[in-house]
């Protein structure tokens, strides 16, 4: 699958929000839109709206259009919120796990430790950066690889691990305790905006 390998900063630029949290992309003056003078003035319809909410929630979780299209039709065949499920299938792939962990600081960095086979799944091998964890599910971390994960988390000390993961430091592992709640996702949105774009 093609993936987005430009400048990430100017993905945060582009919808006005930080799509990650490294200061790079906090810091206001990044905030701005693209362009010599951050097209003042521009005005958004509603389809530019529910645009921009959708590519909002695509960079966060970097997700091509093609994969994210299928999450959505498979959240609006599912029963109950397609928004909040939506969100809650996104927030269960693996390279998003490994976010959430602090094992890699951006969702890129998490990515690529996944596709690298650094990353273990109830003890077996796993490369793919969308599979989705379930309850139960336990992952570890390669012997060969603990350090540069470790590394990684000091670089990140004061991260908090989200309630539906449980992380024992000591053994690099962790297991998924629970399903991920919307309330649980550090990132604002709004998903009824982004279903109403595929309507």
């Amino acid at each position: 699958m093609a993936n987005y390998t430009g400048p990430k900063v100017k993905l945060s630029r582009r919808v006005g929000v930080p799509i990650c949290d490294t200061p790079k992309h906090t810091a206001k003056r990044q905030l701005t839109p693209p362009g010599m003078h951050g097209y003042r003035g521009r005005r958004l319809r509603d389809y530019g709206v529910r645009l921009n909410e959708k590519q909002k929630l695509r960079y966060h979780y970097n997700v091509m259009e093609k994969q994210f299209r299928a999450y959505v039709d498979e959240a609006n065949r599912t029963k109950g919120n397609s928004g909040d499920v939506l969100l809650v299938l996104l927030e269960r792939r693996l390279d998003n796990v490994i976010r959430r962990l602090g094992w890699g600081r951006t969702i890129w960095q998490a990515r690529q430790i996944v596709a690298h086979g650094l990353v273990k799944v109830n003890g077996r091998k796993c490369d793919r950066p969308s599979f989705a964890v379930k309850v139960g599910d336990k992952i570890t971390v390669k012997e060969k690889s603990q350090k540069y994960i470790r590394e990684n988390m000091e670089s990140m000390a004061g991260h908090e691990v989200q309630g539906w993961l449980t992380f024992d430091p000591s053994t690099l592992t962790a297991n998924v305790v629970a399903d991920p709640t919307p309330d649980q996702v550090p990132f604002d949105v709004n998903m009824n905006l982004i279903i109403e774009f595929y309507r």
